[in-house]
């Protein structure tokens, strides 16, 4: 077959920038676990050897670093010889409460990639790898990744989409945050629902010690509870609202936990399942979301159920249609796209 030459340099340039973006996450990972994002942003401008005095770090380490994320764009030069963050770098680097926080995305996605080698057996194997084995960087990463989408949108329009249930948390209800990892979706619900109780279950013990701390920490010790627990046999009936944020298409049975869902809640009760925003069809997915969803499915999503019974494996792209099956099969008589924002699809849930 002929080789067209600027298709095949189009494929090296393309793979060139991914080398550097590869890489960029390991230095942003690096500036982030020592502070040196934060130091930029709060001091201005900073030379090399300025930056490392700030942060304890070696100047040679420094300058070779700052350059590397100036060429990426992640870091501005000032062309003589100080490096700087623009506000809107400072922002997506060092803004843990803005939706545009990137950070955690990066710890969590580099976290994710020192699987590979378990991963190449796997796929040779078809066995899974649980969410337990992997990276700490991984739950953390995660909970940071997520956090600022769920500050900006749960309270303020996922849960006023639902059927009544905003007037009901506000009265007093009960909530079972079901997959809750480090607990920060239930613990931005009890800030905002002082008079319902929360539950939040983890089959992962260091999450669920994880999300313990912080619930103390901010100060709703008294409202909520986190549980070692499975999706499947969480304790608790009637309860008012049960959700599943980004995490049904991790587990092995996700009919058998949408079934324990539709139990556990009360007659009245409302399933909130928020999962990654998908179309039905791989075509409706090759876009630069879809590339992380399915890159992050092929490493975690898809390993954690495949590592449980049943090993359904929806990947983190099933898309409403096949999460309607999956509703239908649980026995819900009401399902329906709630909203969407360009990350997530917001599903509501009735017995």
């Amino acid at each position: 077959m002929a080789i067209d030459e600027d298709k095949l340099m189009g494929y090296v340039h393309q793979a060139v920038g991914d080398f550097g973006a590869l890489l960029s996450a390991a230095l942003i990972n690096i500036g982030d676990k020592l502070g040196l994002f934060t130091a930029l942003a709060q001091a201005g401008p900073l030379s090399p050897a300025e930056l490392a005095e700030r942060t304890g770090t070696n100047e040679r380490y420094v300058r070779e670093w700052s350059s590397g994320l100036a060429a990426a764009g992640y870091v501005d030069y000032l062309g003589d010889g100080r490096y700087g963050l623009n506000p809107e770098q400072a922002v997506a680097l060092t803004d843990e409460g803005s939706p545009a926080y990137v950070v955690g995305g990066f710890q969590a996605m580099m976290a994710a990639t020192r699987i590979v080698p378990r991963a190449i057996e796997a796929f040779r194997s078809g066995e899974g790898i649980g969410w337990h084995e992997h990276d700490d960087d991984l739950f953390q990463g995660t909970e940071r990744f997520f956090r600022p989408g769920y500050a900006a949108n749960l309270v303020q329009s996922w849960i006023p989409a639902l059927e009544g249930v905003d007037a009901k948390l506000r009265s007093g209800g009960t909530v079972a945050d079901v997959g809750c990892g480090y607990g920060a979706s239930t613990i931005l619900m009890a800030k905002a629902y002082p008079a319902s109780t929360f539950r939040g279950f983890d089959y992962h013990r260091g999450s669920i010690d994880a999300a313990r701390k912080a619930a103390s920490e901010a100060g709703v010790g008294d409202r909520v509870s986190f549980e070692v627990a499975s999706a499947k046999d969480y304790p608790g009936t009637d309860y008012d609202l049960v959700c599943h944020f980004d995490c049904l298409h991790d587990m092995g049975d996700p009919v058998g936990a949408a079934t324990y869902t539709r139990h556990s809640l009360g007659a009245d009760g409302t399933w909130l399942l928020v999962e990654p925003f998908a179309a039905d069809d791989v075509t409706g997915n090759l876009n630069p979301i879809g590339r992380v969803f399915y890159s992050a499915s092929t490493l975690i999503c898809t390993p954690a159920s495949l590592s449980q019974e049943v090993g359904a494996a929806l990947g983190a792209q099933a898309g409403e249609s096949r999460l309607r099956e999956v509703a239908d099969a649980a026995g819900f008589s009401i399902f329906r796209r709630a909203t969407e924002t360009p990350f997530n699809l917001v599903f509501e849930g009735k017995p």
